[in-house]
C-alpha cells in the first residue's frame, strides 16, 4: 500500500522563542481566532502537499543535496501583523473588502534565506501540487503564522472592536538546518511531524 503524506519544508524555532510566541495569544482576547501550538509554529519554505512514500524518499533525498549547498545564516523577524498582505491593486479581487486571514509574524528575506528558498522550490517543483506555494503567487514572504482568524466571528466586530495589529517584533536566530515536515489533521488540530532534518552546509 503506497500511503499519501502531506509534506512541506520548513524552519523550526528554538523552544524560547517558540514560548515568547505563543504567549501572544493571551495579548488579543476579543480577537475571534484559533491560536497554533507553541509546538507547531514554523516559517514555510516550500509546500509540497500529498505525496507518496517513495516521492518521499525522493524529497528527502534532493533537500539533502540542496542543504550541502547552503551555509548557516541569521534569520530576522520585524513586525506582529494581520496577513496576508493585501493584494496588488490591479487584481480582480480587490474588488471586495480585503480582511485579514491570520496574525503572523513577518520576517525579512536575506539573501542567504532567498537563495535557500528558491533552491528547494526548483529542487521539489516536480513534486508540489497545484497550489504549492503559500505566497499565493506574490513572492517568496517569509512568516510564522500564529494564529488564522474565524472570519464569521471578524465579520459580526464592528470596525472599532477589530483589535490593531501591528507592532515591531525584532528577533533574530541562527539556522542552522531546515526539516521535511509531515501534516496530520486531528481532532485537536495539525500535528507536525519530523520526517527528516536537514544541516546546511553539511551531512546530517
Amino acid at each position: 500500500m503506497n500511503n499519501l503524506h502531506r509534506i512541506f519544508i520548513a524552519i523550526n524555532l528554538t523552544e524560547k522563542l517558540r514560548n515568547s510566541l505563543g504567549a501572544l495569544r493571551d495579548k488579543w482576547p476579543e480577537l475571534p481566532a484559533r491560536w497554533d501550538k507553541p509546538e507547531n509554529l514554523h516559517v514555510t519554505l516550500f509546500f509540497l502537499g500529498s505525496v507518496n512514500d517513495q516521492e518521499v524518499c525522493e524529497i528527502c533525498l534532493a533537500a539533502n543535496e540542496v542543504g550541502k549547498r547552503h551555509d548557516p545564516f541569521d534569520l530576522t523577524l520585524y513586525r506582529i501583523s494581520y496577513g496576508p498582505p493585501k493584494k496588488h491593486p490591479d487584481d480582480e479581487d480587490e474588488v471586495r473588502p480585503w480582511r485579514p486571514r491570520m496574525v503572523w509574524v513577518g520576517g525579512r528575506v536575506s539573501e542567504e534565506l532567498g537563495a535557500l528558498q528558491k533552491d528547494l522550490e526548483s529542487a521539489l517543483f516536480e513534486f508540489a501540487g497545484g497550489d504549492y506555494s503559500e505566497s499565493g503567487g506574490y513572492g517568496f514572504s517569509p512568516h510564522i503564522t500564529l494564529a488564522r482568524i474565524d472570519q464569521t466571528g471578524l465579520k459580526n466586530m464592528e470596525a472599532e472592536e477589530i483589535p490593531v495589529i501591528d507592532e515591531e517584533f525584532e528577533r533574530t536566530f541562527l539556522v542552522e538546518s531546515f526539516e521535511i515536515m509531515e501534516s496530520e489533521m486531528k481532532r485537536g488540530g495539525p500535528v507536525y511531524t519530523v520526517l527528516e532534518s536537514v544541516k546546511l552546509g553539511g551531512e546530517n
